[in-house]
């Protein structure tokens, strides 16, 4: 029970962070601990890079943009 749930777990904060959940869940059904702590540290180094956040925040804008070009 504890591995389908580190699985699950890994799975989606991986697909919440873009990443793929059947390749994040069997890493957490294989090794539990060891791939959270692995899909933590990518997730910290993505979110700590400056680059990364300008990236997130523009794309976050182009896709506002967008959306109330179409509501118009």
């Amino acid at each position: 029970m504890r591995y389908v749930v580190s699985a699950l777990t890994t799975g989606y904060c991986a697909h919440s962070y873009g990443r793929s959940f059947w390749l994040w869940f069997a890493l957490g059904w294989v090794l539990p601990i060891v791939s959270f702590f692995l899909l933590f540290a990518l997730i910290c180094r993505k979110q700590l890079n400056p680059g990364e956040c300008l990236l997130d925040e523009a794309k976050a804008i182009l896709a506002d943009a967008e959306q109330k070009a179409i509501n118009k």
